[in-house]
């Protein structure tokens, strides 16, 4: 079964979302593999989330977390959060913390029992639970799951993200849908021609929300295809992280011939989020956060960031085919779309 969720800012409340996590992982009956980039939550969301947890090691499921931790490289934008390592510690299980090298541990699911997993690209915080657009995906299938915990048992034994990410993306069918689970870094360069060339084949429609679109494949086909009038291509973006690229694209010059392809997507195609710039204290986290292509009948979820740091991240996105879900989620796109205005990065 596959079971997607979509949020908005606004739109729901923390302790409803923290039900749903609560609920997933209260079905658990042998093993719990997470691998969080930040879990940072408030008291009444910490004791449903974190009494799930509990509750499951005390009736004797083997429970395991990594988490990111921030690392002394040049900060990506935005910077990489802090979890709560208080909160984490007193959970007293197995955890261990990721020091991305060169990049962040970006994941954010679960796998339990080595048969279903949580997906998607929400934190587990509650800035996330109730100010950002998020796609969260749930799905039971042993050889998804099985992707995943490979994908796991890596990063808790290595403890590294730069030679992680290699479980090949292999065709599964999962509720009558073809399913493909892709990881980053192994696969990263391959997931973004992947969604490019999707793009390009489109023939009906393209539907995008992510934070910024700077991988040069995609951008590049999404330029093309914007410049040839023939699809409905359309999205949302974070207008403030977007604007905080094309300053940094500007000081280095060394990537500066994406800028003229980004203004051409911009151009009346895509809106942006003006969420609240980031603070290093107490600033509210409302990015435009969900991350999800659609091209015709072609979806793409998970963590993945359409950019160059996303290919070096460890990072997680679920390709699957399917006309309903498309439809669902391109209508969940022109929502989010209309919901903001145009793009302006100058």
């Amino acid at each position: 079964m596959i079971e997607v969720r979509t949020l908005d800012d606004g739109g729901q409340q923390a302790t409803t979302v923290a039900g749903w996590i609560a609920d997933f992982v209260g079905a658990a009956r042998q093993t719990l593999d997470l691998a969080q980039y930040d879990f940072h939550l408030l008291p009444e969301t910490a004791a449903i989330v974190g009494g799930a947890l509990r509750d499951a090691h005390e009736r004797g499921v083997a429970v395991r977390l990594v988490y990111n931790v921030d690392h002394p490289n040049p900060i990506p934008v935005p910077p990489p959060p802090e979890p709560d390592v208080q909160l984490i510690a007193s959970l007293e299980l197995p955890a261990k913390a990721i020091a991305g090298d060169p990049d962040l541990m970006h994941h954010k699911y679960v796998v339990r029992d080595g048969e279903a997993v949580w997906t998607g690209s929400m934190n587990w915080t509650d800035d996330a639970f109730t100010h950002q657009e998020n796609v969260v995906c749930t799905l039971a299938s042993p050889e998804i799951a099985r992707a995943f915990s490979l994908d796991f048992a890596h990063l808790w034994e290595s403890g590294d993200v730069l030679t992680g990410g290699t479980a090949e993306p292999r065709e599964e069918e999962v509720d009558g849908m073809r399913v493909r689970a892709w990881f980053t870094p192994g696969f990263g360069e391959e997931l973004s021609q992947r969604i490019a060339t999707a793009i390009g084949s489109a023939k009906r429609r393209v539907r995008i929300c992510s934070p910024v679109i700077t991988t040069g494949p995609v951008l590049g086909t999404l330029a093309q295809k914007i410049a040839d009038g023939r699809v409905d291509v359309s999205g949302c973006v974070d207008q403030t992280q977007a604007r905080e690229v094309v300053h940094q694209w500007r000081e280095n010059g060394n990537v500066s011939w994406k800028l003229p392809l980004l203004l051409r997507v911009a151009d009346g195609h895509f809106s942006g989020k003006r969420s609240t710039a980031w603070r290093p204290e107490g600033s509210l986290h409302d990015f435009m956060h969900a991350k999800v292509t659609i091209a015709d009948d072609r979806v793409f979820l998970g963590s993945f960031n359409l950019s160059r740091s996303g290919e070096k991240n460890a990072e997680n996105v679920l390709e699957l085919r399917d006309p309903e879900l498309a439809d669902h989620l391109a209508a969940y796109v022109d929502e989010v779309r209309d919901r903001y205005p145009d793009l302006e990065l100058e």
